[in-house]
C-alpha cells in the first residue's frame, strides 16, 4: 500500500531532445523548482534519448512525456522523431521556434499533444509541460493554426452514424454508454470504432488509441478544440 501511494505522489518523468545546450539549460531550469515535474533525460537526438539509462526501465513507458525540438542536427523529420518516440510508449510536446510552418504541421499530423514556442514565458511553458505530462491536450495558437491549415488532412469520408460514435466516444463516453445513448448494441458501436479506425489508417492518419481518436475527431471538426488554450 506503502508504494502504491509513494507511486501516485512520483513526479512525472520528462524527456528533452534538444541539441542547443542554452535551451537545454533554460528548460531544466524552469522544471527544477516544480516538484511535480522531473527532467530526468536530456538527449540531441531521439536515438540518443532512447539509449538513456532514463528509458531502459520495465513494466510501462518510460517517460510521461518528451519535450522535443523540430530542427535536430541530425537531419531528422518530426514525423519520423514523434513516430518513434509514440511507438516506444512515450508522448511528445513540441517545443520550438515556431519560425517553420511546414515543420510544425508536420508535427501536429504525426500526433504530438502541443505545440509551445521556446518565447513564451516561464509559466507559459511550465503549464504546457504539465497537462502534456498528464496526456492532456495542450492546444496553443500555433497548434490550432498547424491543424487548420494543413491540406493533408484528408476527408476519411464517416458516415453520419460513424460520426455520432465518433463523437460521443471520443469526447471521452465509455462503448457501452455510446451504445444507450445511440440506441446501438455495444457490439455494433465496437464495430463503428473499428471501421472507423481503419477509414483514418486508410488515409494515413492512425488513431489506434481513445487519445488517436480524440485528436481525429478535434483535426476533423466533430469536437471543438478545447477552451483551455494557452496563450
Amino acid at each position: 500500500m506503502t508504494e502504491s501511494i509513494a507511486d501516485l505522489s512520483a513526479p512525472r518523468r520528462i524527456g528533452l531532445v534538444e541539441d542547443h545546450e542554452s535551451v537545454a539549460i533554460g528548460l531544466a531550469a524552469m522544471l527544477e523548482t516544480q516538484p511535480d515535474l522531473e527532467l530526468v533525460a536530456i538527449a540531441g537526438t531521439v536515438a540518443e534519448l532512447l539509449g538513456h539509462p532514463a528509458c531502459r526501465t520495465e513494466g510501462g513507458p518510460p517517460l510521461e512525456l518528451v519535450v522535443l525540438d523540430l530542427r535536430l542536427a541530425d537531419d531528422s523529420t518530426p514525423e519520423d522523431n514523434v513516430a518513434t518516440l509514440r511507438a516506444n510508449g512515450m508522448e511528445v510536446l513540441v517545443f520550438t521556434g515556431a519560425d517553420n510552418a511546414y515543420l510544425v504541421r508536420s508535427a501536429a499530423r504525426a500526433g504530438v499533444l502541443g505545440v509551445v514556442r521556446k518565447s513564451e514565458d516561464v509559466a507559459t511553458v511550465v503549464a504546457a509541460v504539465r497537462r502534456a505530462a498528464s496526456g492532456e491536450q495542450v492546444v496553443t495558437t500555433d497548434w490550432a493554426a498547424a491543424i487548420d491549415s494543413d491540406p493533408r488532412l484528408s476527408s476519411v469520408g464517416l458516415s453520419p452514424r460513424q460520426e455520432e460514435v465518433l463523437t460521443l466516444y471520443a469526447s471521452g463516453e465509455k462503448a457501452s454508454r455510446v451504445a444507450r445513448l445511440t440506441g446501438l448494441s455495444e457490439q455494433t458501436v465496437n464495430d463503428y470504432l473499428g471501421r472507423i479506425r481503419q477509414k483514418y489508417a486508410d488515409a494515413g492518419r492512425p488513431a489506434p488509441t481513445k487519445t488517436d481518436l480524440y485528436k481525429r475527431a478535434v483535426e476533423d471538426g466533430w469536437l471543438p478544440v478545447p477552451e483551455h488554450r494557452l496563450p
